[in-house]
């Protein structure tokens, strides 16, 4: 694995895994640490968690092994080596975009664990910016992989 792609994943790390989640808390307005008193808020808010990084985690991994590259582009700019092949198996049989589908369900959890009501407006913002990053993807990769693309887009929707 060459630098760019290391650079790559930590940067999905540091926003996506860190960086929002810790804004989210930030904006709740919740001490440090904070669990919450609800039992059934502090297991589903950890389940969602899990059970949507594994996905991002193994969406990644299936990329990395099949497709020989990354998915990172940040708004055309290439943040790692793009990916070589089409990704239509896997995770990818059932999303367009399983990393973030992952992320979404990952983000879910921590706004039950945090029960407020400002961490939403950092999600919605979030899924506003990503669904644009996703829409510019989506050209890059009708140019990378022509009528094959196409016809993936045809059969299989943009998350869920």
């Amino acid at each position: 694995m060459n630098k760019s792609h290391i650079f790559g994943y930590l940067l999905g790390l540091l926003i996506f895994v860190i960086g929002i989640p810790a804004l989210m808390w930030l904006v709740s307005g919740r001490p440090w640490p904070y669990v919450p008193a609800s039992a059934v808020l502090c297991v589903v808010g950890v389940l969602l968690a899990v059970v949507g990084l594994a996905l991002s985690i193994y969406s990644i991994i299936y990329m990395r092994i099949v497709g020989k590259g990354n998915p990172f582009d940040a708004y055309n700019h290439e943040v790692a080596p793009r990916t070589q092949h089409l990704m239509t198996g896997g995770p990818y049989r059932l999303s367009r975009n399983p990393m973030l589908v992952g992320i979404y369900i990952y983000d879910v959890g921590i706004l039950v664990w945090l029960w407020s009501a400002l961490p939403l407006l950092v999600f919605l913002v979030e899924v506003i910016l990503l669904t644009i990053q996703v829409r510019s993807e989506e050209k890059r990769l009708e140019k990378d992989f022509g009528q094959d693309y196409l016809d993936y887009k045809k059969r299989v929707r943009r998350y869920l």
